[in-house]
């Protein structure tokens, strides 16, 4: 389950629509995948594009997200070893998109197509890997044999990101952020729920016994009510049985009556 710990939450609404998005309509040549654990850190596989040293090769990079996105530009990472000028050997981009020419306006569709032109058209005047940009200016086939052949090796086709996989997230991200509201309410009922049940029940009568002038203790005549599942109270079968007890005790009484009223009569 994703955490998204250091993102707030309309920072992660906004990501869950562009991850969607680009899962639905991918630009040329890029995939996107997403780590479940953090949706700060999004993947993504670049082919490389036709007529280019890096031709027939899969770049796996990342973007990390900061917790001001989009206020501040992600970082790009490369995780494939590529021969670039603007590429450093760490995967570090250097690009202008990324640093100062950053708009928040700005999403990572744009930030991933701007990442594959620099595969298209790299910038050796800005070099990160200064070995690359110098070989780029002085002798391009060297630069380009360079980086066919980092390509060949390092460059080999990923394992595919799962279909589906982002709508999943994205769908169990916002199922996260509804469920703590939905938490909320269920304390809330539990605790409205409880407080209802520490009333005293309308049915849960007492009746005084008087004998001598002298008040007795009163008894209840029904047991404590009990809670079903449903949550209603349900009454004890004590009711019933009392009514029926004091009725029978009625037609005794009565009968005892009748017996002195023909005894009466006899004499």
């Amino acid at each position: 389950m994703a955490t998204n710990e250091n993102l707030p939450p309309n920072v992660i609404k906004q990501l869950a629509k562009e991850l969607k998005s680009l899962d639905e309509s991918p630009p040329e040549g890029i995939k996107v995948g997403v780590n479940d654990d953090d949706f700060s850190i999004i993947y993504a596989d670049i082919e490389g594009p036709a007529g280019t040293p890096y031709e027939n090769g899969v770049f796996r990079m990342k973007l990390l997200l900061s917790h001001d996105f989009p206020h501040s530009p992600p970082k790009g990472y490369f995780l494939t070893k590529i021969f670039h000028p603007n590429i450093a050997t760490n995967g570090e981009i250097c690009v202008n998109t990324l640093k100062k020419d950053w708009n928040p306006s700005l999403g990572l569709r744009h930030v991933l197509i701007v990442v594959r032109c620099l595969l298209i058209e790299p910038f050796p005047e800005s070099a990160l890997n200064e070995q690359a940009g110098k070989m780029l200016l002085e002798n391009y086939d060297e630069y380009a044999r360079h980086a066919r052949l980092y390509t060949g090796i390092h460059a080999k086709p990923k394992p595919k990101f799962k279909s589906g996989a982002i709508c999943e997230s994205t769908t169990a991200l916002n199922v996260d952020q509804s469920n703590t509201s939905v938490l909320n309410v269920d304390q809330k009922n539990a605790a409205s729920g409880a407080a209802a049940l520490s009333l005293p029940s309308p049915l849960a009568q007492s009746i005084t016994a008087t004998k001598g002038g002298n008040n007795q203790d009163q008894q209840s005549i029904f047991p404590t009510t009990e809670t079903g599942v449903s949550g209603t109270a349900l009454v004890g079968t004590a009711g019933p049985a009392l009514k029926k007890e004091g009725l029978t005790k009625v037609q005794a009484d009565k009968k005892k009556m009748d017996a002195r009223k023909k005894s009466l009569k006899r004499l």
